[in-house]
C-alpha cells in the first residue's frame, strides 16, 4: 500500500486519494491509482465482494482452495476483530490495483481491500491480511481509526533491518517507517492479532508506548493524558 499526504513528519499519515467520478465508464483508466480511488470511495464496486470467513474466499476461488486449518483459523480471527472494530475486509478485481499491488488500506472508511490475482494462495493472503491489518493498528495507534491518520506502533529502531533495506527499495522515503512495520507484521504469526486485540480493548497505548512524537500528538488532541 502507498501513503500519501504527509501530516506531520517521522509521526502520522492520512490517505489522500485523488477525486474520483462515480462513473465508472468514466475511470481514466483501470490498473490505476484513479480505479483505486474510485474503489475506496466506493464508487466503483464491480467486482468488489466482501469477506468474512475463509469460507467465503473458498467460494470466491470456486472451491478450490488448499488452506489449512491454521490459515482458517488465523484468517477468521482476524477479520472478526477487524469488523469489531468497523473495518471491513474484500477481496476485488485486479482492475481497481496498480501494478504489483496486493492491498490498500483506506483511512477514510476504515475497509482494506485485496487483489484477487494473489490471494490464491494461502500464504500470500495471510502476509498480505497481516500487512494491511497492521496499518489498521497504525490507524488505531494514531488516536481512534474515525479520524484518518496513521502512527508508527514501534521506534524505528526496533524494526528488523531486513524489512527496512526491503521497504526503502519499494517505496518513497516518507513511507518507509510505516511500511517496514507493516512488513515485519506481514511476515510475524499473531503480530498484527495481538496489536488489534489491544485496539478493541481499548488500551492500545499500554501494550504499545507511544514513541516521543505520537505521546506528544495524542496528548496534545486530548487523547490521552501526560
Amino acid at each position: 500500500m502507498k501513503l500519501f499526504n504527509v501530516i506531520l513528519a517521522g509521526l502520522i499519515f492520512g490517505s489522500a486519494i485523488a477525486p474520483v467520478r462515480a462513473d465508472e465508464s468514466k475511470v481514466k483508466g483501470w490498473y490505476t491509482m484513479d480505479a483505486m480511488g474510485c474503489m475506496l470511495l466506493r464508487e466503483c464496486s464491480d467486482g468488489v465482494v466482501e469477506v468474512k470467513t475463509m469460507d467465503d474466499v473458498v467460494e470466491y476461488y470456486g472451491g478450490d482452495y488448499p488452506y489449512s486449518a491454521a490459515v482458517e483459523k488465523e484468517f477468521n480471527r482476524l477479520v472478526t476483530t477487524l469488523n469489531k472494530m468497523g473495518t471491513k475486509v474484500h477481496i476485488a478485481h485486479k482492475k481497481y490495483f496498480p501494478r504489483m499491488h496486493r492491498g490498500v488500506y483506506h483511512t477514510v472508511s476504515n475497509h482494506f481491500y485485496l487483489n484477487e490475482t494473489y490471494m490464491h494462495k494461502p500464504h500470500t493472503l495471510m502476509s498480505v491480511m497481516r500487512h494491511e491489518g497492521w496499518h489498521a493498528a497504525q490507524d488505531c495507534m494514531a488516536g481512534t481509526n474515525k479520524n484518518t491518520l496513521m502512527a508508527i506502533i514501534h521506534p524505528e529502531e526496533d524494526v528488523p533491518k531486513m524489512w527496512r533495506n526491503l521497504v526503502e527499495r519499494t517505496y518513497a522515503n516518507h513511507a518507509v517507517p510505516w511500511e517496514a512495520e507493516a512488513y515485519w507484521a506481514g511476515h510475524t504469526a499473531n503480530m498484527t492479532q495481538d496489536a488489534l486485540d489491544a485496539c478493541v480493548r481499548g488500551n492500545m497505548w499500554e501494550v504499545y508506548p507511544p514513541t516521543p512524537m505520537t505521546k506528544a500528538w495524542l496528548i496534545e488532541n486530548n487523547y490521552i493524558k501526560e
